[in-house]
């Protein structure tokens, strides 16, 4: 399997807590938060891993290249910030495969990789979104399907909902969207929402763990798991 990891993110929520690195690159219990998503994409069955970089490239290169693995790994740097779609668009010039993760490196989510690419497979969809079932949150926007083919119908903006899937951050897409994307701009609003009408993203519906360390508390939560 072959994955774009955007690992380009400044992390200004997590100024307070962290300051000059990149986001992915947030210490946690004396690992990089990219140590411990590298290594579950590995477990995962990950053979080949594109890194987009931007904001201080250089700290993650430094590091990747005493990081022990068999995956290949290919970093890809934007040269002025592209935004998540453009970030992606550049870094799918490495990608080789027929059908490829996207995958945010502020995001653990413990997802059957393999599974989602079978089930990818064997629809017609040009993408398919890893979606996570959520109770009492107002952080996240929600992502309405339809519950006999799984198809995405409606992304929501964010607001306190009681219950609901998110989007949890891992995309599976068919190499030949990578020319719809653009060039600079929003993977999420200049493609997702902007072509869902046209009925070609799945779901899958996934309930394994999930943290987004954008924010300290949730930072700090990941902390406390990865120590166990």
């Amino acid at each position: 399997m072959e994955g774009i990891i955007l690992a380009g993110g400044f992390g200004t929520r997590l100024q307070s807590v962290v300051s000059d690195v990149p986001k992915c690159m947030a210490p946690v219990n004396g690992k990089p938060f990219l140590h411990y998503l590298l290594a579950y994409l590995e477990r995962a069955g990950f053979t080949h891993l594109i890194l987009a970089l931007g904001y201080k490239h250089e700290i993650v290169e430094e590091w990747l290249a005493t990081y022990p693995t068999e995956m290949k790994l290919t970093t890809v740097t934007e040269n002025e910030p592209l935004g998540t779609g453009g970030a992606v668009k550049l870094a799918s010039q490495a990608a080789t495969e027929a059908h490829v993760f996207i995958l945010n490196g502020d995001t653990y989510f413990e997802v059957d990789y393999r599974g989602m690419l079978r089930a990818h497979r064997a629809g017609q969809q040009e993408a398919t979104l890893a979606l996570r079932k959520m109770t009492d949150f107002n952080r996240y926007g929600t992502v309405e399907t339809d519950p006999g083919n799984r198809r995405i119908i409606r992304f929501r903006e964010k607001q306190p909902c009681r219950e609901g899937y998110i989007n949890g951050g891992v995309y599976l897409l068919r190499k030949e969207a990578f020319g719809k994307l653009p060039a600079k701009g929003s993977l999420e609003k200049e493609y997702f929402e902007k072509r869902v009408g046209e009925g070609i993203f799945t779901g899958f519906y996934q309930d394994g763990y999930f943290i987004d360390i954008g924010i300290p508390e949730d930072y700090d939560r990941f902390r406390q798991h990865a120590a166990r």
